[in-house]
């Protein structure tokens, strides 16, 4: 399993920002809080599931075994969590009781 890091450089508020993404939520999320980011920072709701992070985050995260996708690699993960994310939030879903 891998951890990615694209490099897109997008400019907000007042920073430059770029996007995290692994093979697996589970691998996003631990190695996410390994480099100090809080889950509440994951971007669900996003076209897919990943962490913005500021470049200066992308180096540490680099460092610590981050691979820098390309654009290949971010947008297969990115289809992946996006799955993965569904799935979770299929079978979590509560189950409307109908009494007839």
């Amino acid at each position: 399993m891998t951890i990615y890091v694209d490099n897109v450089k997008v400019k907000w508020a007042g920073c430059e920002w770029c996007h995290l993404v692994a093979d697996t939520l589970d691998e996003l999320h631990n190695f996410a809080s390994q480099i100090g980011l809080r889950r509440q920072w994951f971007q669900s709701s996003a076209s897919y599931p990943h962490y913005d992070i500021k470049l200066e985050v992308r180096k540490r995260a680099i460092q610590l075994g981050a691979v820098p996708g390309t654009r290949r690699q971010i947008i297969e993960c990115a289809k992946k969590l996006k799955l993965e994310y569904q799935s979770l939030k299929t079978e979590t879903a509560p189950q409307l009781k109908l009494l007839f």
